[in-house]
C-alpha cells in the first residue's frame, strides 16, 4: 500500500536541520511551490490497498527534482548526496536518523509507477498552469529548438522539381508508391507540400 511521508516538523532534530539551511536557498524556494497532492492521485490505482506501507511516492518525488536540479546523473550517487548533504535532506522531508531508499527501489519505481502514471508530464503540467496563472506566459511567442543535418546537397546545384528527371525504379517499388499515393490520408501529422525546387545529389534535399 501507499506509504504517507509524514513531515517531521515536531522533532528537535528536524527543526535544527532547517535551521541549518539559509532562507535564500534555492530549495527552500521550490519547497514553497511544489505541491504534490495531485500526484498521490494519479499513483493510487498503482498500488495496493493491503500489505506494509511503501517508501511515500513523494520522498521519491522529491529525490528525482534534486536529481535533475543539481544534474546528478547516477541514482547511486544521488542515494549518496541525499544520505550526507543536509539542504537534500531537509527538501526530501528525512530526519537526520532516517535511511535513504535504496537506489534499486528508486530505479523500480521511476521505470514502474512513476512512467505508468506518467508522474512527470503530471508534475510538468502543473508548473505549466501555475505560470499561466502568475502571468509569466505571455502567449506572444513561440520558442521552436531544430538542429542543423548535414546533408551533401549545394545551393548552387539546386534545380526546379519539374526539371527534375524521374528516376528508373524496379516495377514493384513503382507499384508500391502507386498504392501509397491512392491510400487514405493519416488522421495524424502534417502533410508536406511538393517542394520547388530538390538538390541534384541529394533529392531528399528540397528548398
Amino acid at each position: 500500500m501507499m506509504g504517507e511521508q509524514q513531515r517531521g516538523g515536531k522533532g528537535a532534530s528536524w527543526r535544527a536541520l532547517g535551521a541549518m539551511i539559509p532562507a535564500d536557498h534555492i530549495l527552500h524556494r521550490i519547497d514553497g511551490l511544489i505541491d504534490l497532492g495531485e500526484l498521490r492521485d494519479a499513483l493510487a490505482p498503482h498500488y495496493s490497498c493491503r500489505g506494509r506501507p511503501s517508501i511515500p511516492p513523494e520522498l521519491l518525488v522529491r529525490m528525482a527534482l534534486i536529481d535533475r536540479l543539481y544534474g546528478i546523473t547516477s541514482e547511486r550517487r544521488l542515494c549518496e548526496e541525499v544520505r550526507f548533504n543536509l539542504a537534500y535532506r531537509w527538501f526530501c522531508r528525512l530526519p537526520l536518523n532516517a535511511p535513504v531508499p535504496h537506489h534499486s527501489t528508486f530505479s523500480k519505481n521511476r521505470h514502474g509507477r512513476f512512467r505508468d502514471a506518467s508522474i512527470f508530464r503530471i508534475l510538468f503540467e502543473q508548473t505549466v498552469r501555475r505560470c499561466a496563472d502568475a502571468g509569466l506566459i505571455a502567449h506572444k511567442d513561440a520558442a521552436i529548438d531544430a538542429s542543423f543535418v548535414a546533408a551533401d546537397a549545394s545551393w548552387q546545384r539546386k534545380m526546379r522539381d519539374a526539371d527534375m528527371a524521374a528516376p528508373r525504379l524496379p516495377r514493384p517499388v513503382c507499384e508500391w508508391l502507386a498504392d501509397q499515393a491512392n491510400a487514405p490520408p493519416q488522421e495524424h501529422g502534417v502533410p508536406r507540400g511538393k517542394p520547388a525546387e530538390v538538390s541534384r545529389t541529394d533529392p531528399a534535399s528540397a528548398w
